[in-house]
């Protein structure tokens, strides 16, 4: 079941929301200091891909001092509004039958989206 609703997703937008969270991770990479919020926008958009059957983790020492300032500042510049973002679509998904485990999937990825360093999606 998580295959057929992993191919409706990308085919619905997941691929395109997917690839922009990409392409955004690699502009960031362009600065030395914009490569660790760089990769965790492709670990973002690799997520995306496919959150069927998946799971948002946290890793062992998620709550480092250094992992902490990290997500503050990630919240500050760019978490609130993927949040966001992922927040509008879930309601509005969330207004058909069809579209409920679709919206729940745009909700799994809040926490991701908001804290994603120490945090995976297996």
């Amino acid at each position: 079941m998580s295959l057929l609703g992993n191919i409706i997703w990308l085919i619905f937008g997941g691929l395109i929301a997917g690839l922009v969270y990409i392409i955004g991770g690699l502009l960031m990479c362009l600065t030395i200091i914009g490569i660790p919020f760089g990769l965790q926008s492709i670990k973002l958009g690799f997520a995306s891909f496919a959150p069927f059957g998946k799971e948002v983790v946290e890793r062992e020492n998620a709550n480092s001092p250094l992992r902490l300032v990290f997500n503050v500042i990630w919240i500050v510049l760019f978490g609130w509004e993927i949040v966001v973002a992922h927040l509008v679509f879930a309601l509005i998904l969330a207004v058909t039958i069809i579209g409920i485990p679709f919206a729940k999937q745009h909700i799994k990825l809040v926490p991701l989206a908001l804290l994603p360093f120490g945090r995976d999606l297996r």
